[in-house]
């Protein structure tokens, strides 16, 4: 995605920097030799969505736990996932979610969810791209140091806090509730 720039003598660039972007990617493996992909052969790995209007509050619930947490009293589930704090990248790149952010709570779990791109129009998941997922912490050990552990394939997600996608529709039956004609 090419970013344009400007100064402060109304002077912009466009696609002139390191421009890096950050997409949600799907599960495709990379190419055999992990090369950058470029054009319409990016499509496969960069997820798609749907943007649809909730007539409702929503929001996310970790469980810092294997469980997933059950809704708050009145609310309905909408779907249950893994808790995804933030991605970081080469340099200072990166970005997070707010916890009580929908995007906060992913349905699938990769250890690194998202694919890099650049204003060249090259995408890639390189080896400086990380991952950061809210762990579960042992009740009996919450306000302890935690002790490091590493993981490898096969059980990444054995450490992973799940995390629940609650609507609260009663918000919206006041709201209706309460309205009138003018």
């Amino acid at each position: 995605m090419p970013f344009m720039f400007c100064n402060l003598n109304s002077v912009c660039h466009v696609s002139s920097r390191n421009d890096y972007s950050f997409w949600l990617s799907t599960a495709e493996p990379m190419t055999q030799m992990m090369n950058p992909v470029s054009g319409t052969a990016i499509r496969p790995y960069i997820s798609r969505c749907a943007v649809c209007e909730v007539p409702t509050q929503i929001l996310a619930v970790h469980s810092q736990d294997s469980f997933v947490p059950q809704c708050p009293h009145g609310w309905s589930p909408l779907y249950s996932g893994y808790s995804f704090v933030m991605h970081t990248a080469a340099g200072a790149e990166g970005t997070g979610q707010n916890l009580e952010s929908p995007g906060s709570c992913l349905e699938e779990f990769r250890a690194v969810p998202f694919i890099e791109c650049h204003g060249r129009g090259t995408c890639n998941h390189y080896a400086t791209n990380h991952g950061f997922w809210l762990a579960i912490i042992d009740k009996n050990k919450q306000w302890r140091k935690p002790m490091s552990q590493t993981l490898k394939a096969g059980g990444l997600k054995d450490r992973v806090s799940r995390c629940q996608l609650p609507l609260n529709y009663s918000v919206r039956d006041e709201n209706i509730e309460g309205t009138t004609n003018v």
